[in-house]
């Protein structure tokens, strides 16, 4: 890795995972109901499962992804969720750093593809956990949205000729819940939709810098992994939240600010209203009809009637 992308990574880094670090409102997490389950081969392939001790069986369930460059199990606070017979599951990933580390040539893949098989995992022990494999969410906040985009967004995984058990199942999601969303891996989209945003680093194994200027070669590795990329008719719906409105607010870093503008999930919303999807944005000021915020629209969308 060069020193410049080192040296952005450290300019970046601090926010991010500092914004991405808590869900709003969160609150004191209680005792899992099951707790470090592993999920895949990787030690850092961890979930915490949280199932309501009262409610109508199947639970529906929110899966809620941690961070990309630091491993962490992170959920919004679970009195949104559990009264509404609701569960949820916290889930750890391998991270873009340890995949620097392994050496890997698209360190982006290690984040995605554990969020699939944290998903396809989760369908697979549904009725063990007394969960409904047919109405799962995915979600995450600043960091943790871009794999939930990623699953939503993305092709059916299900591989019935695996040799994995795991991998028989679907990773189709019900919804995709994002608050503070950096959607995009595409640095010419990215500045387009946030002028002079740098973010990312380094999902594409480059920095910034590289990644803007090697654009046209990295289009594969980008249509491959980037959730805008992948919009299609079919994706499942989208609610994007911002605390933050299109002005920058006062005490509030321009670095911070970028990175969490809802300018970013405006520029999704284009696209995904091109390809035919269904995508919510709110900010304020600027309200959603039927939908009072993201934790609304996870429950009305985990407990709307199921296709037979």
């Amino acid at each position: 890795m060069t020193t410049r992308t080192l040296l952005l990574m450290s300019l970046l880094l601090p926010a991010a995972l500092a914004a991405g670090a808590a869900a709003p409102n969160a609150a004191p997490k209680p005792v899992p109901t099951h707790a470090d389950v592993s999920y895949g081969p990787s030690p850092l392939q961890l979930m915490d499962v949280y199932v309501p001790v009262k409610g109508s069986e199947p639970f529906p369930v929110l899966i809620w992804f941690g961070g990309l460059w630091k491993p962490a199990k992170h959920v919004p606070d679970l009195n949104r969720f559990f009264p509404h017979g609701i569960a949820v599951v916290g889930v750890q990933m391998r991270t873009m750093s340890d995949a620097v580390a392994d050496k890997v040539a698209v360190p982006v893949s290690y984040v995605m593809n554990d969020a699939c098989r944290a998903v396809q995992f989760v369908r697979f022990n549904a009725a063990k956990w007394k969960l409904d494999p047919q109405r799962i969410a995915a979600g995450g906040g600043s960091q943790g949205t871009l794999p939930a985009l990623y699953v939503g967004c993305s092709a059916d995984r299900s591989n019935p000729q695996a040799a994995d058990s795991v991998e028989h199942v679907s990773t189709k999601v019900t919804c995709v819940a994002a608050y503070r969303s950096q959607p995009s891996i595409d640095p010419k989209r990215m500045q387009e939709w946030v002028p002079g945003v740098m973010w990312g680093v380094p999902a594409l194994g480059c920095s910034f810098a590289d990644s803007l200027k090697r654009r046209e070669e990295l289009m594969p590795l980008i249509k491959k992994w980037s959730p805008d990329w992948l919009l299609h008719k079919g994706a499942a719906p989208i609610y994007f939240e911002n605390e933050w409105g299109l002005t920058q607010p006062d005490g509030i870093t321009e670095a911070n600010y970028k990175v969490h503008s809802p300018a970013w999930a405006l520029g999704f919303q284009k696209l995904a209203q091109q390809a035919g999807a269904v995508c919510h944005v709110k900010f304020p000021d600027h309200p959603t009809d039927g939908y009072k915020d993201i934790w609304d629209f996870i429950v009305k969308q985990l407990q709307a009637p199921t296709e037979k």
